[in-house]
């Protein structure tokens, strides 16, 4: 068989396996609480992934991997109505984060009948790249097996810990523009293996929507800048052309 239908055909029956397991089991949508205070998006278990305390916003740019002013139009609710999203995984081994991403996709289209297009459009970015101090991220070591892991959770009053394991530059990057800084992330630290880190900041006004801290607010932890210069690496401020995702329809939830 020819070599480039060959591999045209490993990569079709890829995305194939990928759609026809890339739905969630059962899925449930509550709003949060009035006086819940953290946010998150996480694993609960190999077979249940949440969405706790988020806006639709919010969730969208988590599963398009986006900065949230990369998200235009809509009604006003998408910014302030937040949410408990639940989905149950078929199986018994937690798949992928591609996967889950679009399983994620797949239920704000269907749940929350999400329609959009796309736009190129020249916007503030952030390049990731080396500091000129040392650089404290470690290769990983635990071999081909290891599943990456890559999601943050609370360390505090406004205050979030990130501990990285075998995940990659590019990988880091689409993290931080889908649900912590405000504008896109480009890697250019020209670093090619997977990594062990563990990360801590603040939470403040550069960080998606959150706002900046209370008056009379102080925290121990560092900013994000300051937090990524402790492990050798920096975010530089540019421009560059990136694509915006515009809503096109969307409606609220049934509850369940």
């Amino acid at each position: 068989m020819n070599r480039g239908i060959a591999t045209f055909a490993v990569a079709f029956i890829a995305r194939l396996a990928l759609a026809q397991t890339a739905a969630f089991e059962v899925s449930t949508i509550k709003p949060s609480s009035p006086t819940a205070n953290s946010m998150t998006f996480r694993f609960a278990g190999p077979r249940r992934f949440t969405a706790n305390n988020h806006t639709l916003k919010e969730c969208v740019a988590f599963a398009y991997t986006l900065s949230l002013p990369l998200i235009i139009g809509g009604p006003p609710w998408i910014d302030s109505d937040r949410y408990d999203i639940v989905g149950e995984i078929a199986g018994e081994t937690r798949p992928p984060l591609e996967q889950v991403l679009v399983m994620f996709q797949g239920l704000l289209a269907d749940r929350f009948q999400l329609k959009f297009h796309r736009e190129p459009q020249e916007r503030p970015v952030y390049n990731l790249v080396l500091a000129k101090t040392e650089l404290k991220v470690k290769e990983n070591t635990g071999g081909p097996g290891q599943p990456p892991a890559l999601m943050y959770g609370p360390a505090g009053p406004r205050a979030l810990r990130l501990p990285a394991r075998n995940t990659t530059m590019p990988a880091f990057a689409a993290l931080m523009q889908r649900t912590i800084l405000d504008r896109p992330v480009v890697d250019k630290t020209g670093l090619t293996g997977r990594y062990d880190f563990d990360l801590e900041w603040r939470i403040d006004g550069t960080q998606m929507d959150r706002g900046p801290a209370p008056a009379g607010f102080e925290s121990d932890k560092p900013d994000i800048f300051t937090a990524l210069r402790e492990l050798g690496l920096r975010l530089e401020p540019s421009r560059g052309q990136v694509e915006v995702l515009v809503i096109d329809h969307v409606a609220k939830p049934d509850e369940n």
